[in-house]
């Protein structure tokens, strides 16, 4: 069938200029033609959003999102509530339930817009996932070639041997110039992002505009698919050793996933999103999404040069105050301004990557790593983790949010995110962390539990972990050397952690936390008040049915 057939038949969509898997240079300039939207909370919406630099279809193409949409818009995202599906999601408030009948009515408006539009769409046709044995065809379809530019770098374009056929297609429809009616529409405001489970369709309409909408929203379909075949999917960067010793690192948001997985001694599976199967891990994307603010280029060499690569899209970093952006190098950008945002981000191709492991792809994990960033100073370096302990600390999801990093945040606040990933998570967490128990026994795979945050005191007060000293502990960790017969560990006295005593190219001073606080009272203080967080997210989730809380 052909795609204008397609289209016709799964969406409605009839009579309209496709621009059909356009290559990524035609993109670019596709994009700074005219991709037009709201660029300033006040501004019109016909403003230019995307840009060249002064390396021009050899460079970077620079786009700004709609001031109100510069991350997931997690309140407007939602499933529609199929009777078939409605007793299996978890629904949160992340991913809340829409009513089906008013969802096939804003569908209908949503298409009778575009369809009375002289617009071209933008149709690229790519697959969700590396591995044939679980890959899903997957085809957006929208008004911006910005957001067809990122699905081409983001998405694998072939996958040998997958289905790739209209019977398990899904379809995302991206229109950011209808704005929903709440009354009429069943939205909560006026924009949605839409998951069909019945039809494959992903809807996104309104100013909903970030470029992570295209990604996250179809890897929520398959954190629901892959669970039901016995495949886990998991928001982790994954590599791979020399000795094809495979890794996989959990982890939220500033916790150093995607540094730490970027490794020039092991060839990179992804820093993302991963799947692990019988034969298996693998990733699910063929690019990377990486955040910007703050970047040390140095630390970071591997972002650092992909920033003046062909076809690589920076967001929401602003222009050089006096320069207008076509003729600013990007290596001059300001990699520190967050007067757009504090999320900004940049999507490259894997293959920007010097070391990537075949196929994106390894064996079996040996270590497991769940990353946090204690910014209260309370939690060990690394902790050795047993599987009810992996049950636990996965669910639980910890890290913490600094003063000064959001609107209204002054102190140190912990984050529970479950599965490092709660909003993209669209079954209950036990699914997920029961399946990973069950393959981390199987396969004999060890855990650790990595912290990346401060020691000595909270942040503020206090210096954070070196990165010497967690690149140490990783490496340690990899090689097997915290788990050797004989290796020695300490109890953590507050939350009952094996931590080691000793590390090669590490102070043992630095091992436990709290002899690195002068007032040893005021740490322990601390710890009590954190470990009474951990217990009340572990109630609140209702994660007793995986057994003993380690804490209780």
């Amino acid at each position: 069938m052909s795609v204008e057939a397609a289209l016709a038949e799964r969406l409605g969509l009839r009579d309209r200029t496709l621009r059909y898997n356009l290559s990524k240079e035609e993109l670019f300039h596709e994009a700074i033609a005219n991709d037009r939207g709201r660029i300033r909370p006040d501004g019109p919406d016909d403003e230019q959003k995307a840009h060249a630099t002064q390396l021009g279809v050899e460079g970077p193409l620079v786009y700004y999102t709609d001031p109100s949409c510069t991350g997931r818009p997690v309140n407007d995202t939602f499933a529609v509530a199929w009777p078939e599906i409605e007793g299996s999601v978890w629904w949160k408030n992340s991913l809340k339930a829409y009513d089906p009948t008013a969802y096939e009515g804003l569908l209908r408006r949503v298409v009778e817009h575009v369809n009375g539009r002289d617009k071209q769409l933008y149709v690229k046709d790519v697959f969700v996932g590396v591995d044939a044995e679980y890959a899903v065809p997957y085809r957006f379809v929208g008004e911006y070639a910005t957001h067809a530019l990122f699905a081409h770098n983001m998405f694998p374009k072939e996958v040998p041997g997958a289905r790739d056929s209209d019977d398990v297609r899904w379809t995302m429809l991206n229109v950011p110039s209808f704005h929903c009616e709440p009354e009429r529409d069943g939205s909560l405001s006026r924009r949605v992002v839409i998951i069909d489970f019945r039809n494959r369709i992903c809807l996104v309409a309104g100013r909903a505009d970030y470029c992570g909408v295209n990604k996250k929203t179809i890897f929520t379909v398959m954190n629901y698919m892959l669970p039901e075949s016995g495949m886990l999917p998991m928001h982790c960067a994954a590599n791979v050793g020399a000795d094809e010793d495979a890794a996989i690192l959990f982890g939220l948001s500033g916790t150093g996933k995607t540094t730490l997985s970027a490794d020039p001694d092991r060839r990179l599976i992804g820093d993302d999103e991963t799947a692990w199967t019988d034969s298996g891990i693998s990733n699910l994307e063929d690019g990377c999404y990486a955040k910007l603010i703050d970047l040390d280029k140095e630390a970071e060499p591997i972002i650092a040069a992909a920033l003046s690569m062909p076809g690589t899209i920076i967001e929401n970093v602003p222009a050089l105050p006096g320069k207008p952006m076509e003729e600013t190098d990007p290596q001059d950008l300001d990699l520190t301004d967050r007067s757009i945002t504090e999320n900004t981000r940049f999507s490259y191709p894997l293959d920007c990557n010097p070391n990537v492991a075949e196929g994106a792809r390894g064996s079996h994990p040996q270590t497991i790593v769940l990353l946090t960033a204690d910014a209260f100073g309370v939690l060990p370096p690394i902790s050795i983790l047993n599987g009810e302990e992996v049950m636990y600390h996965f669910v639980q999801g910890f890290t913490s949010k600094l003063a000064g990093t959001e609107v209204g945040v002054t102190a140190p606040q912990a984050t529970f995110s479950s599965c490092f990933g709660a909003p993209f998570m669209s079954q209950r967490p036990e699914v997920y962390a029961k399946l990973l128990r069950d393959k981390m026994e199987k396969h004999q795979a060890r855990c650790v539990l990595l912290n990346t945050g401060w020691q000595g005191g909270p942040a503020g007060q206090a210096p954070r972990i070196s990165i010497k000293d967690t690149r140490n502990l990783l490496n340690a960790a990899l090689r097997g050397d915290l788990h050797r017969d004989g290796a020695e560990y300490a109890e953590h006295p507050i939350f009952r952690l094996r931590m080691p005593k000793q590390c090669e190219g590490v102070d043992p001073n630095v091992l436990d936390p709290r002899s690195s606080w002068r007032d040893t009272a005021a740490y322990d203080v601390a710890a009590e008040k954190l470990r009474d967080m951990f217990r009340a997210n572990f109630k609140k989730g209702g994660f007793g049915d995986l057994g003993s809380d380690p804490l209780a």
